[in-house]
């Protein structure tokens, strides 16, 4: 009988270098994240950077630690000043490293669920660092601190875990050292962002997810983590209150309508990880009805799923551990303690950046449970699910950074899905405001102050885009409301100070301007406006000190030197005066009034050939004006240039044929030009 040859060995299975899954990693990321290269500062940034002392004011490195005056997360101040300090307010190094660090933290929650021995651990990962979801984090710059805190939050978790799972042989100190750098870790986490103090429950999680089993003397070694977490806590709580202003109406929810808030949250937020769309800047905030039994529906299912898993936990241990740290992660948003933001929504995707964690390790883990189920099939087939879902994550996380492109066009897609936003349209009407768009700026702060009454800004700005469409009457009561909402405001007592000028109440608007310039008299404008107010009521002395201090506060002031300029002229300095006539023609060449009083002064000093120039500005500028084409061709006839006199009278006949000392003037130029 033939013998058959034997069959070949299955060739060796390819082994792919260690760094080749990071380096897939950091090049997804890096491309979905694209978009953000062009992306500026947007709101709120001001207050962590291009408006905090620490970084573009005086107050310094020092005072970032010793100081909350500029938002107390010291390690990513402390980021942000040395980001200054190498690049300006250049939005883009910003940009790229909020964006590194969330990709050194999807480095780190991969090697965290090899450590814990999670199926599809690096799919996992990469979930968590593709999702939609993660954008508001890594693509807003006040946001770092999440990104950075989530470093040093998953550094802390893989050196304990190193600590946990060392051999006996592997040395004292070298366990001592881990545990140590652990804890530093923690502590740097917590300076990054308060958020992470529940790491000391997710340690525990994670001793019982490794030893299969919890004791309560293993608590001992949580206790100096604890510790830290819960004075950042008890420091939170009160910044959030008495520091960031999170109390009054707004946060004044009962402890059932605290429940409610809580169960929405919870299913809110695993809603948004299944299917990301839409995701929205500020989301609706709901109105907790305590009386509706409906309403306890939520947070009735999410405890009992919880004491299910609870209950079944040796059976289902992948899914009890990854809900706990969902749940867990989720406690300090969760609408028991006051959180500022919670003003605006009481959700907002950057809160779950730690939770989505566990929730999106454990697809991960069911995406690999599949793969294998599938091994008898074709090798791309099996791999086919995790790879289709993480090219569908990536495609609108590409799309979503786009959102955070500027202020103008995040408010925007605000608006596209959540148009009852009343921060959107308060801040996209301040922004018109300032671009001078002031119908449109009145539509949206209109619609702000009926969704939201009582916002100070909003009133504020609504009587400034009055102010200046011409309607001071209707700007003043929004001016006052204003100040009602934020008593001894100098900004808003010096507009209803123009208010008041303009509906020529002189004496109520010199009050409003002196009150506020008791509260800060380093406001030129205010002061010139009061120096106007008091030449009205024929206070010349006053006015002419107050014109000289706005002067000396800001010396390329065109109106001040233009106003000091004429006080000097009427008490009798008049080579002064011309001195500031002429500086305020200089500093703004198209202001009517400084080259018209300035060519006044010159021919009443005997400086007509001076003048001509002067009044030839007013008519380029106001090229229809009959009066100053009359005051110019008589210049020109006493300096005997009868023909450019004779074309400035006709000018002014074009203008107003029935002006009788044009004519006269016509006639004698004509006279002196001969036949």
């Amino acid at each position: 009988m033939a013998k058959t040859a034997p069959s070949p060995a299955p060739p060796p299975a390819r082994r792919w270098p260690a760094w080749l899954p990071l380096a897939i990693m950091a090049v997804a990321v890096l491309a979905v994240y694209l978009p953000v290269r062009h992306a500026g500062f947007i709101w709120d940034d001001d207050s962590h950077v291009t408006d905090n002392p620490s970084i573009v004011g005086g107050l310094g490195l020092g005072r970032i630690w010793t100081s909350p005056a500029a938002n107390y997360f010291p390690l990513t101040t402390s980021t942000f000043w040395v980001i200054h300090a190498l690049w300006g307010v250049n939005p883009l190094p910003y940009h790229v490293v909020d964006v590194l660090l969330h990709i050194a933290s999807a480095a780190l929650l991969w090697l965290v669920l090899r450590r814990l021995r999670v199926p599809g651990a690096w799919l996992g990962a990469m979930l968590w660092a593709l999702h939609p979801v993660q954008v508001e984090s890594a693509a807003w710059i006040a946001e770092t601190k999440n990104t950075q805190s989530a470093v040093f939050y998953l550094l802390a978790i893989w050196l304990f875990l190193h600590w946990l799972q060392a051999e006996p042989a592997a040395g004292r100190d070298r366990r001592v050292l881990c545990y140590a750098a652990a804890w530093l870790c923690a502590a740097l986490a917590i300076l990054s962002k308060a958020s992470t103090v529940m790491l000391p429950v997710v340690l525990g999680l994670c001793w019982w997810w490794v030893r299969g089993r919890w004791r309560w003397r293993d608590a001992l070694w949580l206790l100096p983590f604890l510790a830290i977490s819960v004075t950042a806590s008890l420091w939170t709580i009160w910044e959030q209150q008495y520091h960031a202003g999170a109390i009054g109406q707004a946060w004044d929810q009962t402890h059932l309508q605290r429940l409610i808030i809580a169960g929405n949250v919870v299913w809110f937020y695993l809603e948004k990880l299944v299917w990301p769309h839409p995701l929205i800047f500020i989301y609706p905030r709901w109105a907790p009805n305590a009386s509706n039994l409906l309403a306890y529906l939520p947070v009735l299912a999410a405890a009992g799923v919880f004491l299910a898993l609870w209950w079944w936990r040796a059976r289902v241990r992948g899914v009890f551990f990854a809900g706990a740290v969902f749940g867990v992660s989720l406690f300090p948003v969760l609408g028991f303690f006051n959180v500022y933001f919670f003003r605006y929504s009481f959700v907002a995707d950057h809160f779950q950046y730690l939770a989505s964690m566990g929730a999106l390790a454990l697809a991960g883990a069911g995406l690999a449970a599949l793969a294998d189920w599938l091994r008898a099939a074709p090798r791309w087939l099996a791999a086919a699910p995790g790879r289709l879902l993480l090219v569908v994550l990536g495609v609108l996380t590409y799309r979503q950074c786009r959102h955070y492109l500027g202020d103008e066009v995040l408010w925007r897609a605000t608006l596209a899905d959540n148009p009852g936003c009343w921060m959107a349209h308060n801040n996209l009407g301040a922004m018109e405001v300032k671009a001078a768009h002031y119908q449109a700026a009145i539509d949206h702060l209109t619609t702000s102050l009926g969704l939201h009454p009582g916002v100070q800004q909003a009133e504020y700005n609504l009587g400034l885009a009055l102010f200046r469409t011409g309607r001071p009457a209707e700007a003043l009561p929004h001016y006052e409301e204003a100040l009602r909402l934020l008593p001894n405001d100098p900004d808003t007592l010096a507009r209803i100070g123009d208010a008041l000028a303009k509906l020529n109440r002189e004496p109520d608007a010199a009050r409003a301007y002196e009150a506020a310039l008791r509260l800060n008299p380093k406001d030129a404008t205010a002061q010139n406006n009061l120096g106007n107010m008091l030449r009205l009521q024929g206070r010349g002395a006053e006015a002419f000190a107050h014109f000289q201090e706005a002067v000396r506060l800001k010396p390329d002031f065109a109106e001040a030197q233009n106003n000091l300029g004429s006080a000097l002229v009427e008490s009798g300095q008049t080579d002064a005066g011309i001195a500031h006539l002429a500086e305020a023609a200089r500093l703004d060449p198209n202001s009517v009034d400084a080259h018209y009083n300035l060519a006044v002064v010159l021919l009443r000093s005997g400086r007509a050939e001076e003048a001509v120039g002067q009044i030839q500005q007013v008519l380029r500028l106001n090229p229809r004006d009959a009066a100053t084409h009359f005051m110019l061709g008589r210049v020109l006839l006493q300096l005997g240039r009868a023909r450019e006199a004779a074309d400035q009278f006709q000018e002014t006949l074009r203008f107003n044929p029935s002006y009788a000392p044009a004519q006269e003037g016509l006639e004698i130029a004509r006279q002196q030009l001969g036949p």
